[in-house]
């Protein structure tokens, strides 16, 4: 009887164990950390020396470090469709045609289609309590300033504390504007052409070649003064405008304060949490940190050896070591996956009005955000599960932003969509050492809508290639990036096609410094050959979707217009000092 009522008990502690292994790996909290324009080479786990970064460079020592982690796109708007879909930002139309890649407005009517299918929209489903906290830049509106049809709450998530649109210069007084280099260039010409065409026809009126009524040359003088007030006017109030904090559908402070912001982001994902210490929850943190306008709060100004970039990267790190903090205070380390990534490479060509550089470190990489070079897309990539996933761990497949939607998905018991192809593939495999190689054989790399560059990882070899069809111009020649424009773009005369195209093994030319030609490298037309047929392949893939960053949606549209006030009282509120919030309208 005693050793029945020991085998008993025996049984009874595997099957507890069991269960709480079983529950461990089923339905994890996910926390989802992403940094804006971080370049790799900024943080200690991946080389940096000189910048503080205890708390990211912990997730690295007690989890799996990627050293090959791609995002789909060197730009904001379609890395992050990509991140939230698991599939390249041309599926669901959110690669641009056009110049302009991302959403520049917060009354532009383009943003992720409620068709796509978002990883918390598939936790929700599942019981999972859901936050967006910090940067969408996904859209907001479609046809009315209150339908709310591209906000985070319409695409699964139960919470929203942020900004709907990005951090810009123009949102900070005294940081400068990124528009008013392109405006003024862009404007030139249009300007001269209509000066030209009023001179014209009043000369023409005098010497009576012509008989041109003043009221029409009046009518004709008037619509340009008016066009020419309402952009000045929009660009003069662009910051309240497009640079606001919501809550949920709510404007609780515009234009936007960022007295203390990391703090109040920090602060509402720590509360985020303790509110589901009993509820799995799926929090995406997504930070202005290192968006020019760079901004730290006083306990980081003036601390980094870098000066005010290097202080926002350490105020970002003290925020990650918060979140890790307040689950080690709930006990809930063992239950959740952290993820730390950028949704692209460091933006080099940020420098300030005085000279000092506002833009990150790529480390040993080409180029940086905007283009398809390794400096762009090769990103920061931090996955910690305590007990499930290997501890100190270094992992150099290739791997991309668009795999945490299948990873995460089936994590939480949902199942991957069948209607649709899923890109990304689940990284649970190769982070634990069931298995040694990335199931990307090919990653393809989408400058705005157009195939710039493939990458090839055969299954049999150790060698990473790398085909460019186009690459960006820089300016100045010789330099790192696009200095004279301030990003790179990805047609007409920005760029250079190559035929045959440019070949590099990252394997054994990580910089990319040297191109492969059919003399130095006897696998040449071989390999061209295997990304090309790769390339029909996928292009067969493809359907026809609106493309949500067309002229017409990303153009301000003033009846989509967010405001808390009115627009003739500057669209002015601060509810964070404990008012009420209003319903937003339209002024």
């Amino acid at each position: 009887r005693k050793k029945m009522g020991l085998l008993l008990l025996l049984i009874a502690n595997q099957c507890a164990i069991n269960s709480i292994q079983t529950h461990s790996v089923s339905k994890p909290n996910m926390i989802l950390l992403m940094a804006d324009d971080l370049g790799i080479g900024d943080l200690g786990c991946y080389g940096n020396r000189t910048l503080r970064t205890p708390n990211i460079d912990r997730l690295a020592e007690e989890g799996v470090t990627l050293t090959q982690h791609i995002a789909a796109s060197p730009l904001c708007t379609p890395s992050r469709a990509a991140f939230l879909t698991g599939r390249y930002p041309i599926r669901s139309g959110m690669a641009a045609f056009s110049r302009v890649g991302v959403f520049l407005f917060s009354a532009s009517s383009g943003g992720l289609s409620s068709e796509e299918i978002t990883f918390s929209k598939l936790l929700k489903q599942k019981g999972y309590a859901t936050a967006l906290i910090g940067k969408w830049h996904l859209g907001m509106n479609c046809e009315s300033s209150n339908d709310f049809c591209h906000h985070p709450l319409s695409h699964g998530f139960d919470y929203f504390y942020g900004l709907p649109v990005t951090n810009f210069r123009d949102c900070k007084p005294g940081q400068g504007s990124v528009f008013l280099k392109g405006v003024q260039k862009d404007l030139v010409i249009p300007i001269q052409i209509a000066g030209i065409a009023l001179v014209s026809l009043a000369i023409v009126q005098y010497i009576g070649l012509l008989k041109v009524p003043f009221q029409a040359l009046g009518y004709f003088l008037l619509i340009i003064t008016i066009l020419l007030l309402v952009l000045i006017s929009f660009f003069y109030h662009f910051r309240h405008l497009n640079c606001f904090l919501m809550r949920d559908h709510q404007i609780i402070q515009q234009p936007l304060s960022y007295e203390d912001l990391t703090q109040r982001l920090t602060k509402e994902a720590m509360q985020f949490i303790g509110r589901n210490t009993d509820t799995p929850f799926l929090l995406v943190l997504s930070y202005l940190h290192v968006h020019t306008a760079l901004y730290a709060s006083e306990n980081f100004k003036g601390k980094s050896k870098h000066g005010l970039y290097g202080d926002a990267v350490e105020e970002m790190d003290w925020s990650v070591g918060q979140i890790l903090d307040v689950l080690e205070k709930h006990n809930l380390s063992d239950k959740t996956l952290v993820y730390f990534t950028s949704d692209q490479g460091a933006h080099v060509e940020e420098i300030s009005s005085t000279g000092e550089v506002h833009g990150g470190y790529n480390g040993i990489y080409k180029g940086g955000k905007s283009t398809n070079w390794e400096g762009g897309i090769r990103v920061p990539g931090l996955l910690r599960w305590p007990g499930v996933v290997q501890a100190g761990a270094s992992i150099d497949e290739p791997t991309s932003n668009m795999d945490i939607f299948p990873t995460i998905v089936k994590l939480a018991d949902a199942q991957l969509p069948s209607d649709r192809i899923i890109d990304g593939h689940d990284l649970l495999p190769l982070l634990q050492g069931k298995v040694t190689q990335s199931e990307h054989e090919f990653l393809f790399h989408y400058c705005n809508a157009y195939l710039n560059a493939v990458r090839w990882h055969p299954g049999n070899s150790e060698s990473v290639w790398k085909v460019f069809f186009f690459t960006p111009n820089f300016s100045p020649e010789g330099s790192n990036g696009c200095y004279d424009s301030h990003v790179c773009f990805c047609h007409g005369g920005f760029i250079t096609r190559h035929d045959p195209p440019l070949l590099f093994d990252l394997s054994r030319d990580p910089e990319e410094k040297v191109p492969l030609t059919p003399e130095t490298e006897s696998r040449f037309h071989e390999v061209l050959r295997v990304v090309h047929q790769a390339v029909d392949n996928h292009t067969k893939s493809l359907h026809a979707v609106p493309n949500q960053l067309s002229w017409n949606n990303l153009l301000w549209k003033p009846w989509l217009q967010l405001c808390c006030s009115s627009l003739f009282q500057s669209c002015y509120c601060d509810y964070e000092s404990g008012g009420s919030p209003l319903q937003v309208h339209l002024g």
